[in-house]
């Protein structure tokens, strides 16, 4: 997988979750900070004028710097629930749009989620442009992908974790008390949180819309959401 961007590139270097195998860099950036970090992590570094890189670059916005890393590796719904005492987590439910899932990566990041869950089916996997989009959040996400979402949920709520499905006609998401151990579900572009799921959950939350629009941006209202989270969390 190649991830580009400096942000990115430097995030993915940082962490200990994703290993960096090579780094392209603009010459015009060796004795940058992520060329010096590369170096120092022992990774293979190559140097190459800014065309080579456009070449390389999926959309052009590479900043000087293209990485290629090893696939992303995915954890367990385990490692999510043992991250916290009182976890956080939001679960995904159909998110098809890789902008929107590098989005979503990135707020929860910001926003101190433990992990989170998707979906095999239905559901983009994270990928170049993920990566890219959710500005290296990925680097320090947990993502846990998983066969069936439902019976995720099922198992977070036998594990003490009370799970809400960001949805219409719910109750207003800053009356629900969102301070325990607590996941989110956001459904996906269009659709929404699906039947099924909506019916596993154990409530349903819904933010105040006053415009003549009935629906946000997937990644826009999950980042309302887990802030909400956030705020009652202290």
């Amino acid at each position: 997988m190649k991830i580009e961007g400096r942000n990115c590139v430097a995030e993915a270097l940082r962490s200990d979750s994703m290993t960096v195998n090579s780094l392209l860099c603009q010459k015009e950036f060796k004795n940058s900070d992520v060329a010096a970090l590369a170096r120092a992590k022992g990774v293979k570094v190559q140097f190459a004028d800014k065309q080579a890189l456009d070449r390389e670059s999926a959309d052009g916005r590479h900043q000087g710097f293209i990485a290629d890393v090893t696939e992303f590796r995915y954890c367990e719904v385990e490692d999510v629930l043992a991250a916290s005492e009182k976890p956080f987590i939001v679960v995904l439910d159909g998110i098809n749009d890789p902008h929107n899932f590098g989005s979503i990566i990135r707020v929860c990041e910001c926003a101190g989620v433990d992990g989170i869950i998707i979906g095999k089916n239905r559901q983009v996997a994270v990928t170049d442009t993920v990566a890219r989009c959710s500005a290296g959040a990925v680097a320090h996400v947990r993502i846990a992908r998983v066969t069936n979402v439902n019976n995720a949920i099922k198992f977070l709520q036998r594990n003490g974790v009370w799970v809400y499905a960001c949805d219409m006609d719910g109750q207003d998401v800053t009356s629900a008390d969102l301070t325990g151990s607590v996941a989110l579900v956001i459904g996906g572009e269009g659709s929404g949180v699906s039947k099924l799921t909506r019916e596993v959950c154990d409530g349903i939350v819904s933010l105040k819309l006053k415009g003549k629009v009935n629906s946000l941006n997937a990644s826009v209202a999950c980042g309302i959401a887990v802030y909400e989270a956030l705020r009652q969390r202290g």
